[in-house]
């Protein structure tokens, strides 16, 4: 049976749907989805282009590892990365954990090659199934209009919410 996230731009009001890759990457997936709720400032990518993501302290038992890695993401890929020590980063993680990098990419022509540690594939693990141009909007609107005050949040959608997005569970 698939899953599905919700993941929100909740300043902006826009949300979207994306569907759990199981089939291609298990183990992100199974992380993912036992540590939601998740939700962050929102931060918009210098180097891959359309992108916006949290971070969070790394929450999975056991790191999934790579599976169904890419360094270039397609419009409405949703990506996992595992950032490691030493890295200058917003966020920390105070148990030691890994921080996790929780991706949308919300337009085309991305490519995940950093000038500082070269490059760097992540696992897609869902793709966005509804509202994929809403999205689009809310990452240009964040890109234009700053990140300032937004909050990214993902969270599971089941039951009555899945079906108020013309999902059948």
């Amino acid at each position: 049976m698939a899953r599905y996230i919700e993941i929100t731009l909740k300043k902006r009001k826009i949300s979207c749907v994306a569907r759990l890759l199981d089939e291609k990457a298990p183990r992100t997936c199974e992380a993912v989805w036992n540590a939601l709720p998740q939700e962050g400032d929102v931060y918009h990518a210098k180097y891959a282009s359309n992108e916006i993501y949290i971070l969070v302290p790394g929450f999975a038992p056991e790191e999934p590892g790579p599976e169904n890695c890419s360094m270039v993401p397609a419009a409405g890929d949703v990506m996992y990365f595992t950032l490691g020590a030493g890295l200058q980063l917003p966020v920390r993680s105070d148990s030691g954990a890994p921080v996790i990098d929780l991706a949308v990419f919300y337009d085309r022509d991305n490519l995940l090659l950093s000038p500082k540690m070269g490059p760097t594939p992540g696992n897609v693990f869902a793709t966005i199934i509804k509202n994929r141009d809403a999205i689009r909007d809310g990452g240009n609107s964040v890109w234009r209009e700053g990140a300032v005050g937004e909050t990214l949040a993902y969270s599971r959608l089941e039951g009555d919410a899945l079906r108020a997005w013309g999902i059948e569970p």
